[in-house]
């Protein structure tokens, strides 16, 4: 078997097990979670396998041809390079572990058989994105990936908060997906092609690329805009973050796997995959690196003040996708932020399903302040999400540290080089990610236990708590330079600033120690920044727009609808067709001689008008 071959089985096999489990599972909870865990299971060797092997470029067949000189080509076709190699690793690794993890934990929940398949088809998916090598396809599975997150996150349907969580993460993704198609039809009526390989062979730029780059670099920049629009949306970057906190309603493993390596990655991902393509217009650039490193900021404002243990991780992610974001417009190379991307999707899956854990721990309660003094109760679940959080804050110094020290520093550095001031903004998001992060361990493992729950709460089983141990040593290691090196090319700054280094450490202990001193012994919380807890009142905004905005255009849709389409263009017209035929079926008497009468009588009045004119 070939890589080719390998990479077709890695693609559809997750689909296969979720339509097998459509029409089978419902009768077998075990056959439900074995056919995907078995797909998942296969999709990760093999990608482990395809990752050994040398790339081995595009392979696929023409789907839509349309002849002539302009003629449109969409193929489904499957990239197989480095890039796509080390995604791969990271989906079909994270993937396996969440769907063993989910047997615990989705045990005693209703719709086994429909999680499972949503799962499946959620995977299928997201592995269409990371294989697809052109931005039809990429397209097509974009959309998927939105319709399967729907059936991810609504999955306990009947409650209103999840319903209208799913329908918002759809409606929103939708907003940044409509900028993403102008962008590629933009790009191809200028250049004709919607392949990567042709946009930018072997990452160097196509004349035709180039030429438009350069002659009409507005219309450029702007495509490359609109296409980093599906970027904001998927990767719930400002201002269409707001779906991304409330997708918590969804059960925890769904919101580890959209959120560490799968759904949320695929905006980042996307921009990686047409890197060379957007280093060729500055203003694109620009306007990446600034939306990146505002939302990592904002993102880490909100989170300090968050009482959800999920929410508080939802943000988390948001900032983290800032700075992958912000590495896309500030460094040299792709592998920046993949390198952030490949590191962030193991702690953070590792900070989710512990929450998970904890959240069966304490009966399904998910507010931090009703927590505490879980360290005894629950101790494996304590020290693996002590370890991804340390990951997530950037412990470490020198060539001792945690992934996320590797990761996260380098990007800041870049930032430091190339605009000090996103680069000191990012530098003190990093001093707050240290304080948000502990602020959670602190409330929710010590202290005093708040309430009966946290009393009697206990460890997880080993289904679940053997994939914490298994994440925890990858949050310990991924970001090791011989992991960069083997996954990786990226190169730091030219000129490294040791400065950075120092402050950096400093901003993680000064957040651990606020932490320490705000919340070490807290029962309730000693800070209260309402602009921070509403985060920031945009959700308000949008909940505002809604109703006002769109209310009062429904309303002005109706009333025009009762009011001018109903009564005047519709039973206006029918009552005067109706009552001219009531009037002039007086004139049908019947009677031969009245005809007779009427038609001399038009006559003669015809013949009146003809002559007077």
């Amino acid at each position: 078997m070939d890589a080719a071959t390998a990479c077709w089985i890695i693609l559809f096999a997750p689909l296969v097990a979720a339509a097998l489990i459509l029409f089978f599972g419902k009768f077998s909870k075990q056959l439900s979670a074995g056919l995907a865990i078995g797909a998942a299971l296969l999709c990760g060797v093999l990608s482990w396998w395809v990752f050994t092997q040398p790339p081995a470029g595009q392979i696929g067949f023409d789907w839509i041809v349309l002849p002539g000189a302009e003629g449109f080509r969409a193929p489904i076709g499957l990239t197989i390079d480095k890039l796509s190699q080390v995604m791969l690793v990271v989906v079909n690794t994270i993937a396996p572990l969440v769907f063993i993890y989910s047997i615990g934990y989705m045990e005693k929940e209703e719709g086994y058989w429909r999680y499972f398949a949503g799962l499946s088809l959620f995977l299928f998916s997201m592995l269409g994105i990371v294989l697809a090598d052109n931005f039809v396809m990429i397209f097509i599975f974009w959309e998927l990936v939105g319709v399967s997150s729907y059936i991810l996150i609504g999955h306990y349907y009947t409650k209103d908060s999840a319903a209208d969580a799913s329908k918002q993460a759809f409606l929103v993704n939708r907003i940044g997906d409509f900028g993403f198609m102008l962008g590629i039809l933009m790009l191809w009526f200028a250049t004709g092609t919607l392949m990567f390989s042709e946009l930018a062979p072997a990452g160097v730029l196509s004349p035709e690329v180039e030429a438009l780059s350069k002659a009409h670099g507005i219309y450029f920049a702007i495509a490359c805009v609109l296409i980093f629009c599906g970027t904001i949306g998927k990767s719930a970057q400002l201002p269409l973050h707001v779906w991304l906190p409330n997708s918590m309603e969804g059960p925890t493993p769904v919101s580890s796997l959209l959120h560490a390596a799968t759904m949320v990655a695929a905006g980042v991902y996307m921009l990686a995959r047409i890197f060379p393509v957007i280093v060729a217009s500055a203003v694109a650039l620009e306007v990446i690196a600034w939306v990146g490193g505002i939302t990592l900021f904002v993102a880490g404002l909100m989170a300090i003040q968050q009482n959800d243990i999920k929410r508080i991780l939802a943000y988390s992610t948001i900032s983290q996708l800032g700075y992958m974001v912000m590495g896309v417009g500030v460094a040299n190379s792709a592998d920046v932020p993949m390198f952030h991307l490949f590191t962030h999707a193991f702690f953070k899956c590792l900070l989710f399903l512990c929450s998970g854990s904890v959240i069966m721990a304490m009966h399904h309660e998910q507010d931090i302040w009703k927590m505490g003094a879980l360290k005894n109760k629950t101790p494996i679940t304590f020290l693996c999400m002590v370890m991804g959080a340390l990951a997530l804050s950037g412990a470490g110094f020198g060539p001792i540290g945690f992934s996320g020290f590797f990761s996260k520093d380098l990007i800041i550095l870049w930032a430091l080089e190339k605009s000090p001031i996103l680069g000191w903004l990012s530098v003190a998001a990093a001093g707050l990610t240290a304080f948000y992060t502990f602020r959670l361990i602190f409330v929710v493992f010590l202290g005093p236990p708040r309430s009966d729950h946290a009393k009697h709460a206990h460890e997880s089983p080993l289904v679940m708590t053997v994939p914490l141990m298994l994440l925890a040593l990858a949050a310990l290691g991924a970001g090791w330079p011989f992991v960069e090196h083997i996954f990786f090319a990226a190169s730091e700054p030219a000129h490294p600033s040791h400065l950075a280094h120092w402050v950096l450490l400093a901003m993680l202990l000064g957040g651990v120690g606020l932490a320490w001193m705000l919340y070490g012994k807290a029962e309730k919380d000693p800070l209260s920044i309402p602009l921070f807890s509403n985060r920031f009142y945009i959700d308000n905004v949008y909940d505002w727009g809604v109703k006002n905005i769109q209310g009062g255009l429904a309303w002005l849709s109706g009333w025009t609808d009762r009011w001018v389409v109903d009564l005047i263009m519709v039973r206006m017209t029918s009552f005067l067709a109706w009552g001219s035929g009531y009037v002039l079926r007086f004139l049908q008497f019947g009677n031969i001689q009245a005809y007779a009468f009427f038609f001399g009588a038009g006559v003669v009045g015809l013949l009146y008008f003809l002559i007077a004119r």
